[in-house]
This record gives structure tokens, C-alpha cells and sequence, in this order.
């Protein structure tokens, strides 16, 4: 038989079809990797809404812009002590993070979900406007450092990072918010994304957010200590906490702020004197000013 100095057409197609499969396998092992940080936290269960595709038709109705509305509920029990205007339709504004906030500490509570896993930037993330750390696409921030800066700052790039790394996207995110919040009895609340960002379509009302509120206390202890946390420091800025009613008014000890301009300023506080607690929500201030007084009287008032 003589010798072949070139492989045949059929050994030509064979190391072909070899040279393919090592190239799919090497490529195959780097996506691996560079996927292994977000598998933790890629589709848990509490999502399954967001990935089945399900969703939830919105709510309808008039909201108010930068109208005043208010509630006061006794923590143990639920109870409505002060109602104003509770259930009127507001855009939520930053206390959307509230419930942003709620779906992370589920999956940090189930074990699904690590402080010290790394959620992975995107362009998009980035690219949200301020209130933001700042983060660089491509770069990656601990679970710890991200709820930190959600819960004191308020930061609008971390909110969208949480989203896409926990969900795949922020609409579908959004989508599980949602089903939380029926799930919780807030009747009136509907999302669109994580953060508040203005959308016509994200709505909610005082009432709501203070069932919200009472939920994270009740069911997350060990994590709503982040709301007292009046600082924080991270790739060495500092950051202060957006509730100017920490350390100021006594027994208050957190829990979110929130404003954009269809909204008006709002705030959420608990505080607790004398083994009472209650749930404080204003919204709608016509000034950041304005609504810390008025929930600093509402908390006086009914503690």
C-alpha cells in the first residue's frame, strides 16, 4: 500500500468532525466558568413565575401625582391605626427596592443564594442613571456589599444587577415581584423593574408598602438590620443612608426612602417604644423635608 503523505477525504472529514468536537468541548468549559458565579442564583425557585413566563395582568386606576397619602399599622397584629388616603394609587418610586430587597432575602433564607456569591454586571445594569455605585460592566459585586447598598443608598445599578442575575432580566424580575406582592395581599401593586425608575405602569399605594414593610420585619430579621445601618462604605467611597430620621427621632430604626418627580418624596419607618412597634408610611411629601416631619409626628403621635 503506498504511503499517504496527506490523509485521505474521509480522514480529512473525520479530524474535522474531532477538531470541531474539541473546540465545542474547550469553548463549552470556558462558558462554564465564566458561568459558575451566577449559578446559584440562576432561576431559584421563588422566580418560577419569571421563568415559565406567567405573568399578572396590571392594575388599573387613577394615580395621583405627588399627592399625600399616609397609613400607621400596629406591627404585631397588622392593624390600621391611621389611614390617609391609603389605598390611592401612587407610583412607588424607591421603595419599590423594598420588594426587591424581600425576594433576595428569600433566596439568602432558603440557602439558595450566598452573602458572599458575585453578581455579575451588566452594560445595562451600568448604565442605569444615579442613584448608583457606579459599577463597571463586566465587573462583579458580592450579594452582601449589593443588598448593603440597595437598603442604605438606594442604588438603581445594584437593583438592576440583583434583577438580571437572579431572573435573567428585569422584566422578568419584575414579573416575580409582582406574584409576591399578591401572594403578600398588596391588591394594588403592579411592577415593571426593581428599582422605581419611572414607569407609568409601576403603581402602589401606602397601604401596600406598609404590608410590604411588615412582611420583610416579620419574616426577616436577621436582615432588616440593613435598614438601620445609617452608612456604608464600598471600593472606598462612603455612602449615608437616604432615611434622615435614623438617629434622630427616637426608637426609629429604618426602613427606605423613595422619590422621583411624578411621585412626590416618600417614606417608609419603623419604630418601636416602650414594646410597641409600628409601621410608618408617608407618601407624596412635597419635600424630603415635609415628609420626614410628617412621619416624625405620625411616629410621636401613635407610639
Amino acid at each position: 500500500m503506498p504511503l499517504r503523505l496527506f490523509p485521505s477525504r474521509r480522514h480529512r472529514s473525520t479530524i474535522a468532525s474531532l477538531t470541531a468536537l474539541v473546540v465545542t468541548l474547550a469553548l463549552g468549559a470556558c462558558q462554564t466558568s465564566d458561568l459558575a458565579l451566577q449559578a446559584p442564583v440562576k432561576s431559584p425557585p421563588v422566580l418560577a413565575l419569571a421563568a415559565t413566563g406567567g405573568s399578572i395582568p396590571p392594575v388599573f386606576g387613577e394615580v395621583l401625582e405627588r399627592a399625600p397619602a399616609a397609613i400607621v399599622i400596629d406591627e404585631a397584629t397588622g392593624a390600621t391605626i391611621y389611614a390617609d388616603d391609603a389605598d390611592g394609587l401612587r407610583y412607588p418610586a424607591s421603595l419599590s427596592k423594598l420588594m426587591s430587597l424581600y425576594l433576595v432575602f428569600e433566596q439568602l433564607q432558603s440557602g439558595r443564594l450566598k452573602l458572599d456569591d458575585d453578581l455579575l454586571v451588566s452594560p445595562t445594569a451600568a448604565a442605569k442613571p444615579a442613584v448608583k455605585l457606579g459599577l463597571a460592566p463586566g465587573s462583579t459585586i458580592k450579594v452582601r456589599d449589593a443588598i448593603q447598598a440597595m437598603a442604605v443608598k438606594s442604588t438603581n445599578d445594584v437593583a438592576s444587577v440583583v434583577a438580571e442575575n437572579l431572573a435573567g432580566s428585569e422584566e422578568a424580575f419584575a414579573r416575580a415581584m409582582t406574584a409576591k406582592a399578591r401572594a403578600l395581599g398588596m391588591k394594588h401593586s403592579y411592577f415593571v423593574n426593581p428599582s422605581g425608575l419611572p414607569d407609568p405602569r409601576q403603581i402602589s399605594t401606602a397601604h401596600d408598602m406598609a404590608i410590604l414593610a411588615r412582611a420583610l420585619r416579620l419574616r426577616f430579621p436577621a436582615y432588616v438590620r440593613l435598614f438601620s445601618e445609617g452608612s456604608f462604605d464600598y471600593a472606598g467611597h462612603h455612602y449615608v443612608s437616604t432615611n434622615k430620621l435614623l438617629g434622630k427621632v427616637p426608637g426609629v430604626d429604618g426602613m427606605k426612602t423613595g422619590y422621583i418627580r411624578a411621585s412626590g418624596f416618600h417614606l417608609v419607618v419603623s419604630a418601636s417604644r416602650g414594646g410597641r412597634r409600628v409601621i410608618v408610611v408617608v407618601m407624596g411629601g412635597k419635600t424630603g423635608r415635609a415628609r420626614d416631619e410628617r412621619a416624625a409626628l405620625l411616629v410621636d403621635q401613635y407610639l
